[in-house]
Formats: structure tokens, sequence, C-alpha cells
């Protein structure tokens, strides 16, 4: 039995999904607006690997790829991490998620108050570091939380490390998970701590996500059943609900990649699972082309060094789990296509066309492993010989 690296480079996409107008994401591209934006790509390994085969984007050609390539197309109601991972293994949401543009209904954030004993600010959807720096002075005055959402169905709260313990921030996300069930059952509640003074404000890497639970059998489910190990890298526990696997959390892409790269040299058979953080937490949500662009520079760097590290049986699969285009005027994730790109001794490069459903990336993964999943249908054979 051999290794499976499933690199989920969170907010990847490659342009707009056929259902994107329904999502307000009409001309959201991710990797082909940042191209346009740059001037064309100048990523010679990516170019390589074959990027530039799963759709056309400036600066990235298609010869003779190392990959085998194609896009996969969302079918889950949904355009955020929890949904775009669950649909990569197995379990596809067909109802959507709750979201809350316009803040959280009073009994919701009175049930909050008296489960954690502190008040509330803000109240509606923004963006993180914006309302932060907006409030964060009142906040350490008051001792108040700071809730706020997005577009997608995430019940987010931000604390000052100085101001409230972490633990307490944790103990306070716990709370709301548990009470944001049913008709409030919202994907994801996420502690997001903060420091420095005003006009100084920046969020830490202690973030801790707190997911709704798989609503069917995953992937990883699956695996566990089997016998076969699993390696998490980043949030992707969290995204789970702890459920089927554990990880490390990584503040950054290189920790990511450093630690894919201690995984494929100690593991010894098994799926390691990453989610590289930066393009959708640090620079697609703050529009952050320039930070976006070293961020693609950085993996066009890291990824030779992984890819050596592939053993004869070994499979990587580059994917996403949505988009999230730095150069929209929107700060949130974006209803996008994924690339997807297979590396490794035995692949065939070749086109694998594009996918209706991310499940068909977890049914390839399960039929590596000689496992059955509900969801997908799988490539290997067409590409791993």
């Amino acid at each position: 039995m051999g290794r499976v690296a499933l690199v989920i480079l969170d907010g990847l996409g490659v342009g707009e999904a056929p259902d994107a107008d329904q999502f307000g994401d009409t001309g959201s591209d991710t990797l082909g607006n940042m191209a346009r934006a740059v001037g064309g790509f100048d990523l010679p390994y990516l170019a390589k690997v074959g990027f530039g085969c799963c759709r056309p984007i400036d600066g990235l050609g298609c010869e003779k790829p190392l990959a085998a390539y194609g896009i996969a197309q969302p079918a889950a109601q949904g355009k955020d991490s929890t949904t775009g991972h669950w649909e990569i293994c197995g379990v596809t949401v067909r109802t959507a998620f709750p979201t809350y543009p316009n803040g959280f209904p009073g009994s919701v954030l009175d049930q909050f108050r008296n489960l954690t004993g502190r008040g509330v600010l803000g109240n509606r959807a923004a963006s993180g570091t914006a309302i932060i720096e907006e409030l964060g002075a009142e906040h350490m005055e008051s001792g108040d939380w700071i809730v706020y959402t997005s577009a997608d169905s995430v019940f987010q709260i931000a604390a000052h490390e100085e101001v409230v313990p972490l633990e307490e921030l944790y103990s306070a996300s716990e709370k709301a998970r548990g009470m944001l069930v049913g008709e409030h059952g919202v994907s994801r509640v996420i502690a997001r701590p903060f420091i420095g003074n005003p006009g100084g404000f920046r969020r830490t890497s202690n973030r801790k996500d707190f997911s709704v639970e798989p609503i069917g059998q995953t992937l990883l489910d699956s695996l566990e059943k089997a016998g076969i190990e699993r390696v998490g890298v980043g949030k992707v526990d969290d995204l789970f609900a702890g459920r089927g696997i554990s990880s490390v959390h990584t503040p950054t892409n290189q920790d990511a990649y450093d630690l894919i790269a201690t995984a494929l040299n100690n593991l010894d058979a098994g799926l390691i699972f990453a989610n590289v953080i930066e393009f959708d937490q640090s620079w697609g949500h703050r529009n952050d082309v320039e930070g976006f662009h070293r961020g693609l520079v950085e993996l066009d760097r890291e990824l030779p060094r992984l890819v050596e590290l592939l053993r004869e049986d070994d499979l990587m699969i580059l994917t996403a789990d949505h988009g999230n285009d730095p150069t929209s005027d929107s700060t949130d994730h974006s209803r996008e296509s994924v690339p997807i790109l297979v590396l490794g001794p035995r692949v065939k490069p070749r086109a694998i066309g594009v996918r209706n459903t991310f499940a068909d990336i977890g049914a390839t993964v399960a039929e590596f492993f000689g496992i059955q999943v509900d969801e997908g249908s799988s490539f290997l054979s067409e590409i791993y010989e």
C-alpha cells in the first residue's frame, strides 16, 4: 500500500462554477483574475506540473504536463471550507447551512450572553480585520464579545487575548457550537483572537474552528474503519469536528509545506490530508493581490521538494475547496470550480475532464486504498498504471 497526499490549496479556484450567478459570484476567477492582475504568471514549476492545463491561465501554458489534470465543479449547496472539504470526502450538503446577512436574531444573542456572561458587540456581516479595528477599543473597555458573520455560514467570535483568556474564548465558542443547532445550525463557530492596540490590532494564529459534525460517512470515517492511517496538516480536523482525523494546525503555508514534507518522510502508508490556509485566510479574504501572488511564488518554489519525496506507488493530489478571488470587491468566498492535478511516478499525464462533483476526488482516494465510499466516481483507472 502506498501513500496519498491530498493537498487542499484553500480558496484557489479556477473560474466561476456554472451556478455562480446564484451565489452572487458572476465573474469570479481566482487564478485567472490573479494572473491578469499581475500581467501573467511566471511560475515555472506550476506551469510544468500542468496548472495551465486545467484551464487557460495567463503565463501558464500546457506543454507536456507532469500531472493528470482537470477541474471539478461544486455540487454542494455552499461555498465554504466545511462544505468543500466534506464534498471532497464524499458528503454533499444538499440543503445549505443558514447564513445571516443581517446579523443573528436577538434570541440567539441573548442565549449566547446568558451562557458566557459577557455582552455582544457588532452582530453583522463584516470583514474580520475591519470589525476588529472598528470595535476593538470598545471591546477592550467593556469585555464584550465582538460577534460577526460573513456570506458563509459562520458565527465568529473575536476577543483580545489580553482581555479574554484564550481558554475562555474557546469555551465560549464550544458553548456557541452547542446552542447553534437545528434552525440555527451554522457550519462553523470560529474563535478569532487578536492582540495589539487601537490602530494596530492584528489577529493571531490561535484561531480555532468548531465545525458541525459531518452529516454522513466521510472518506475519513471509511479509512479509519479500514485501519488505514491518516495524518492531518492544518485545520482539517476542525472541519470534520475531529471525526476520523487529528491534525497539527499551521499558521502559514510554509508551515504546511514543512509538515507535508515531514509526513512524506515518515509515513509508511496511508493518507496525508493537508489544508494550505493562507491563500484564503491571509490574502483572499483581505483582497491582498500582492500577498496572494507571493504565496503562489512560494508554492512554485516548495512544490518540487514535496514531489521529490513521492515513492513509486504514491499519489499527490492538488485541489481546492472553493474560490476566494482577491481581485473582486467582495472579501468572501466565491462559487468556483477547483483544479485537480495528480502527481506521482505511476501517474499518466492526461486530461480527466470536467468532474461534476468534488466527490470524485475522494472516490479516487478510496479506490487507491481499496475501500468504498457512497458518492463520487473514481478516475484512478484513467491515470494510474
